[in-house]
Parts: C-alpha cells; sequence; structure tokens
C-alpha cells in the first residue's frame, strides 16, 4: 500500500508549486524506505542461535556507577550477587563518581565493602560511561563480562538465560530488552516503556536472523576477545554501544538478542530526563550516519549494512516531519499547493495509507505501540533537528546519566516550537476560511 500510495501522489496527481512537491515526494521517498526497512527487519523473528545451558565459563559483572543513590546501587548489586551460575563470578562496581565528581562516589566503595564485592573507582576520566567499561576491562582479565547499569536489577536467572550462546566461538554479544519497572510512575514513563516496546519487541527480535542485534548499553554480556578486536568500548561517540556493536559485526562477530525480561530498570520520569535520553540516542545514532557510514564499512555483509542504516537513519525523521507540518500551514497562508487534487480523492488513498501503516505496526507490537508513544515520537521532530544540527556542525554533546528520580520544574519552554506550530495552525485556519 505504501508503495501505491507514493507511485498515485508522484505520478498520477498533478504538481503544484515544483518546490513544495519536491519536499513532499522527499519525504515520501523517506517515508518508504522506512516502511520498507521496517518490514524487511521484522518479518522473521525466528531465534535460530545454538545454547549451552551447561556453559560454565567464568564471567565478570559490571555495574556501572556515576552518582546514582546508593540504595538504587545496592538492589542491582545484591541481585548480582544471587544470580545462580554454573561457573565463578566476579562483581565489581565501577565507579564513575570521583570523576565525575559525585559526592557519593566514597559511599559507593563502603557499599562494595559491605556486600564483599569489587570496586573499581577511576581516577583518569575520559570517554565517559564507555571509558568507565574500559578501564574496568582493564583491571579484570576473564573472558566474558556482563554489563548493567546502576538502576538495572537482573533477574536470578540472567547468567543461566544468556551465557550459553556464547557455546558458539563466533558469538560476540548476548543482548536482552530495557525493561522500566516503573512504567506506571507517570506518563513520561508509560510513554516511555511504550516506545521501547516497539524497539525490544519485533524490531530487535527480528534482526537477528540477520546477524544485526546490537548492543544497548545495560543487559548485555559481551566476549572480552570480540570487543577488544574491535577496538573496545567506542568513548568517542555518546551513543558508544551502537557504534560499538558496528565495530564488532565488521570484524565478522556474531550477537544475538533474547528477547525476554532478565532485568529491570528505571524509565526517566519527568520531561527534562525524557528530552536528554532520547537526545543522546539520536545524536550519537545520527553521527553513525555521517561519520561512519555503513554502507561504506567493507566489513559488513549488505543486510548488516542496511540494517544499521534503517536504525540510524530513523532519526532523520525530524527534517521529515517539519517538511509534512509546514506544507499545509504554507497552503493555508497562501493557498499555494502541492499536489492539485480534490479532498475526497486524495482521502481515498492517504486514509487506506495512514491505517494499513498504524494496523502494521500494532500488529507487529502485540497492540502494545500505544498513541502517547506515537505522539512523542512525532514531536521529538524538534529534538532530532538539534541534533542532526549539532552533528553537522560538530558541536561537542557530552555524556548525561539518566536521572532516577523525578526532577521537578516548568518545562514549558522545551516544547515551545510545538506550542508556536498550534498557534500558526489556528491562525492559519482562520486566514484560509476566509479566503
Amino acid at each position: 500500500m505504501a508503495i501505491v500510495y507514493f507511485l498515485t501522489i508522484t505520478f498520477a496527481f498533478q504538481q503544484g508549486n515544483i518546490i513544495l512537491f519536491s519536499l513532499l515526494i522527499a519525504g515520501e521517498v523517506f517515508h518508504l524506505f522506512q516502511i520498507i526497512g521496517y518490514c524487511y527487519t521484522v518479518w522473521s523473528d525466528k531465534l535460530t542461535a545454538i545454547r549451552d545451558f551447561n556453559f560454565d565459563e567464568p564471567v565478570d559483572v559490571f555495574i556501572t556507577v556515576c552518582g546514582e543513590p546508593v540504595e538504587i546501587v545496592r538492589e542491582t548489586a545484591e541481585a548480582a550477587l544471587a544470580m545462580y551460575y554454573k561457573g565463578s563470578v566476579g562483581v565489581y562496581l565501577l565507579n564513575d563518581g570521583y570523576v565525575a565528581k559525585k559526592d557519593n562516589w566514597q559511599e559507593i566503595e563502603l557499599l562494595a565493602t559491605e556486600l564483599g564485592i569489587n570496586c573499581i573507582t577511576r581516577r583518569t576520566p575520559g570517554g565517559a560511561k564507555a571509558g568507565n567499561i574500559n578501564n574496568g576491562l582493564r583491571q579484570t582479565s576473564n573472558q566474558y563480562f556482563v554489563v548493567f547499569d546502576a538502576d538495572h536489577v537482573p533477574h536470578a536467572s540472567f547468567l543461566r538465560e544468556v551465557m550459553g550462546y556464547f557455546v558458539d566461538p563466533k558469538m560476540g554479544f548476548v543482548q536482552t530488552p530495557q525493561y522500566y519497572k516503573n512504567q506506571n510512575e507517570n506518563n513520561i514513563t508509560q510513554v516511555a516503556w511504550r516506545q521501547q516496546t516497539l524497539f525490544f519487541g519485533p524490531i530487535m527480535s527480528g534482526k537477528n536472523r540477520l546477524n544485526s542485534a546490537f548492543m544497548c548499553g545495560t543487559n548485555m554480556a559481551i566476549r572480552r576477545s570480540a570487543i577488544l578486536e574491535a577496538g573496545g568500548m567506542c568513548e568517542f561517540n555518546i551513543a558508544e554501544d551502537f557504534l560499538t556493536s558496528l565495530f564488532i559485526h565488521e570484524k565478522g562477530w556474531k550477537s544475538v538478542y533474547i528477547p525476554k525480561v532478565l532485568a529491570e530498570g528505571l524509565a526517566p520520569e519527568d520531561f527534562l530526563n525524557y528530552y536528554k535520553q532520547q537526545f543522546r540516542w539520536t545524536r550519537g545514532s545520527l553521527e553513525v550516519i555521517f561519520k561512519y557510514n555503513p554502507l561504506l564499512r567493507r566489513g559488513l555483509r549488505l543486510s548488516q549494512k542496511l540494517q544499521y542504516l534503517i536504525s540510524a537513519s530513523y532519526y532523520l525523521s525530524g527534517v521529515v516531519v517539519l517538511i509534512d507540518a509546514m506544507l499545509p500551514i504554507i497552503f493555508l497562508f497562501t493557498g499555494i499547493t502541492t499536489i492539485i487534487t480534490s479532498t475526497t480523492t486524495l482521502a481515498l488513498i492517504f486514509i487506506p495509507y495512514m491505517f494499513l501503516n498504524l494496523y502494521t505496526l500494532q500488529k507487529t507490537s502485540n497492540f502494545s505501540y500505544t498513541f502517547g508513544a506515537i505522539s512523542f515520537s512525532l514531536s521529538s521532530f524538534v529534538l532530532q533537528i538539534n541534533a542532526l544540527f549539532a552533528v553537522l556542525t560538530n558541536q561537542k554533546t557530552t555524556f548525561s546519566v539518566t536521572s532516577k528520580s523525578q526532577v521537578q520544574g516548568n518545562f514549558l519552554h522545551m516544547v515551545k516550537p510545538q506550542i508556536g506550530y498550534i498557534i500558526l495552525t489556528i491562525i492559519g485556519t482562520g486566514i484560509g476560511l476566509l479566503r
């Protein structure tokens, strides 16, 4: 249906203003690429990787800490100690509190002593979370390691479910979902989780058959030799996990995603932290396109190149959303049209197209992708454009840890462009009616 819609508006309808028409078609080409890419990705979610539940190689557990409340870290550390596994397990708190000038960095060391686990406190800054993990790798030796963010509490079965996949000598890393246990806290947490259900549901599951599942920063197990061959955890991109995955795949290693919740973390509870988190993911992903274009990486198969490009290019949606949003505003204020056709004719092709798109999203996500998630995604166009501008102008963006508690404040200033658009729509509607 997407192809029919594209061909219809491109060739069947009479063109209006050539500039606006060109912008419309450019946007529709992007939409078509994303739709076909999504369908190609989620076509099959069959998991075929081999697993041996008797796998018992020693493993290190890294819990990355950077100023999170001690009680949150305690819960994660105690859960890590409670994981059952046939092999030996070493638990480490990778403490970045000192280099990040956090007040509680010494409390983290005391917590490690109390629990009888290891604490590696960095004294030399650099590389943010990636640098913290690399520092931990330099001071440990086991061939396998697991990474948890400070707030992601592993289930007791985590190692048993995950480590057996490393029986394949080419398995580089294993990723599991990021599940938000506070998803019902407020509207922000609900939306944050609903957005995750699409990604950690059909999208990541579909990447398995293409050996393109990538690391997502936490709840993951990694083979040391694989990440060292890729140059360590990438320290020059704020979405370090995404780019590091590309480098690992480029070296011929495999990956697998397990679509089973094996750890539970915390979603951002306020709009400020939600914005920061989304900006970090957007900026890091767009850098992959413009600085490490997957299509130009020699070690990747074509299917892997396309998967990385599809995932990263999603964040170009902001530009397309802006174009699509401004075309009717221009018409309302000026009367200049993009295409010349009747409203009824356009509706006959547009409504089925949109219905099938939304139904496909709902069907493949088990009807968990809500209107709130869609509206937040579309409303993020300003954030995505800001991130794109930052990448193109090579602005420096620092890694910011998502706060584990709700930040109070008035964040209305962060949605001024969206409010401005609503005002323009109201005024434009009045002008259009008068015309």
